[in-house]
């Protein structure tokens, strides 16, 4: 597991998670490669969007094993922001399909929105997952001035 992040007391932490197939030799596809370009671009740019807003960032990054995913190749590839998954966020479908000789047989996940299907996850949707995801941590201010704060709590 990797961590990229710097801790300041207090923040709300905007959790992003990613789990990918990792083979014994420590490779990965590259539809997982190059997700994995886009979300470390995204986090860097969803850090310095929320930091004015005391929002933390935290990305952590998961290993699926080859036998894990022979069981379920869809849980490769897969983002999740504060507990859920990124297509919960975006309104998006899970889809799958061919991938790589790494993948063998099994079709690998994407994410369909609308006619248009990723197999890499641009930086561009998980960034606007992340913004959404934020909003929910910020205080609602009545026409009174006063705060109301909720407790939101991540799905698991």
């Amino acid at each position: 597991m990797r961590y990229c992040e710097v801790r300041i007391k207090d923040m709300p932490k905007l959790k992003i998670r990613w789990q990918r197939l990792v083979d014994e030799a420590q490779r990965t596809c590259p539809r997982c490669g190059g997700t994995e370009k886009e979300i470390e671009q995204a986090c860097l740019k969803l850090k310095e969007a929320l930091k004015p807003l005391n929002i933390e960032v935290v990305f952590i990054k998961e290993e699926l094993r080859m036998e894990d995913f022979k069981k379920a190749p869809l849980e490769s590839n897969k983002i999740w922001i504060a507990g859920r998954d990124i297509e919960e966020w975006l309104g998006a479908k899970t889809g799958q399909s061919p991938c790589c000789d790494l993948c063998g047989d099994s079709e690998c996940r994407t994410v369909e929105i609308a006619d248009n299907v990723y197999e890499t996850i641009p930086s561009s949707l998980i960034i606007k997952a992340g913004l959404i995801a934020a909003a929910e941590f910020l205080p609602v201010i009545t026409p009174f001035n006063t705060t109301v704060t909720t407790i939101r709590r991540e799905k698991t």
